[in-house]
């Protein structure tokens, strides 16, 4: 509510210039201007509505960013704007999006083919089979969410450890409950130390403010993160035993490890075409997509002729979470215009120039606790900010974990309310809020003692 506040309080004064390669249109004052930033709320506000609403979080942002941009454009002409300028501001956005879009898409293609191939079932079916004890399954379940969403993504790693959590916990709803928020955690802190972790952290990579391995300098700050709020929520799982389970062995599908190895293979060498050959990354993730598609062909012509269910690599494009990227469509294009009019250089000047780098981005975290932290950084991304590399993994670091803080704030804890059947909700989420923020406030303090 109060980066709301200060949205609407923003529009009143005068703009500044944009701080790329372009002039923005400083007409934040205007009626017009204060209609987008309106509709962008508005936008947002059915966002944060979906888990009742059941409206698919792509649709609001799209209209807004194409309503924002309509506006922008009449704005220009007013201002007697050329249209090259104009078309330099939106094919500014255009080739942002398509960068991180692409990346996505492919990462996401490897995460559904190794889903299609059973290597996740069988990591949950191993989990159940082996009969751990609450206690010792709360912390197996939280490190390996914590590790896996650093290569994977949170959202994927916090579902695929809750289809576990839920299987065996049965009735038990005081270990799901927690056993949910120490998943949140968990995934929200390991996609912070790593640029496939999380989509703000790739943001952040791919716009050259830090290189791939600075990000590992955020390991044990981020590990702080989940290891404070889990050693108080220990203590409070029951020390008993789960029903046994009679769960058979789920086997690997062929090609399962092959198609790891390769996902490993392609994350290399998305690092290697920026490090080495100062590439864009996504093209290095597609060389890999196309390595995966021909692997692909191999096995749906094997296992076709053997009578078996083949493997179709456009189905795995097909099931790619469209909704997430086209949202990010959205947000880009919409933030985008936003700026162009405006208003990101006066958000620039009343948080880091008002309040200092440090503070600004400890509250980037707290913003992304309530609001989405996709738009918060990719708003921050575009303010033309001068800050160090510490100042730049602080607000990774905050902008990835600040989400924990409540339920709402991040994709995993609004998935796992929907996947938990009532016994995660955003009360039960809310009640160890105290501890994750003790856990926030460490990261930040370790952070500054590792280096600042």
């Amino acid at each position: 509510m109060r980066l709301l506040f200060l949205l609407l309080t923003l529009v009143l004064l005068p703009g500044y210039a944009f701080a790329g390669s372009f002039e923005n249109l400083g007409l934040t004052g205007t009626e017009r201007g204060i209609y987008t930033v309106l509709i962008f709320i508005i936008a947002y506000g059915f966002v944060m509505a979906e888990e009742f609403t059941h409206l698919r979080k792509s649709k609001p942002v799209i209209l807004a960013a194409g309503i924002i941009w309509a506006h922008a454009a009449i704005l220009a002409q007013e201002a007697g704007v050329s249209t090259d300028d104009l078309h330099a501001a939106f094919e500014y956005n255009l080739t942002e999006y398509a960068e991180l879009m692409l990346f996505l898409l492919v990462a996401m293609t490897y995460i559904n083919s190794m889903a299609e191939r059973n290597v996740f079932e069988a990591l949950r079916s191993w989990m159940v089979r082996k009969q751990f004890g609450y206690r010792k399954l709360f912390l197996i379940t939280g490190v390996v969410t914590f590790f896996l969403s650093a290569v994977a993504d949170n959202l994927t790693a916090a579902l695929l450890v809750g289809a576990v959590v839920l299987a065996v916990g049965g009735t038990n709803e005081k270990f799901i409950s927690i056993g949910f928020v120490n998943l949140v955690i968990a995934a929200n802190a390991g996609g912070a130390f790593c640029p496939f972790g999380d989509i703000t952290t790739l943001m952040v990579w791919q716009a050259g403010y830090a290189e791939f391995f600075d990000f590992f300098r955020l390991f044990v700050p981020s590990f702080v993160n989940y290891a404070i709020p889990a050693t108080f929520m220990y203590l409070a799982i029951p020390d008993e035993q789960p029903a046994a389970s009679d769960e058979e062995a789920v086997k690997l599908k062929p090609g399962a490890v092959t198609i790891c190895v390769m996902f490993l293979f392609t994350i290399a060498t998305a690092v290697s075409f920026k490090q080495i050959l100062h590439l864009p990354p996504f093209m290095g993730m597609m060389v890999g997509l196309s390595i995966l598609m021909l692997y692909g062909y191999y096995l749906k012509v094997k296992f076709t002729v053997e009578g078996e269910a083949g493997f179709d690599i456009f189905n795995k494009v097909r099931h790619a979470e469209w909704d997430t990227l086209l949202f990010f469509f959205g947000v880009v294009f919409g933030v985008g215009g936003l700026g162009y009019i405006g208003y990101l250089e006066l958000l620039s000047g009343a948080m880091y120039d008002g309040l200092g780098a440090t503070t600004a981005n400890i509250l980037v975290g707290l913003i992304s606790a309530i609001v989405d932290n996709i738009p918060v950084m990719f708003a921050v991304l575009n303010m033309g900010l001068d800050m160090d590399l510490y100042q730049w993994l602080l607000v990774t670091l905050t902008a990835g974990v600040g989400g924990s803080l409540l339920s709402v704030g991040s994709a995993a804890g609004v998935a796992l309310m929907g996947q938990s059947n009532h016994k995660y909700t955003f009360f039960s989420h809310l009640k160890w809020t105290p501890v994750i923020a003790a856990g926030y406030a460490g990261s930040i303090i370790v952070h500054y003692m590792i280096n600042g």
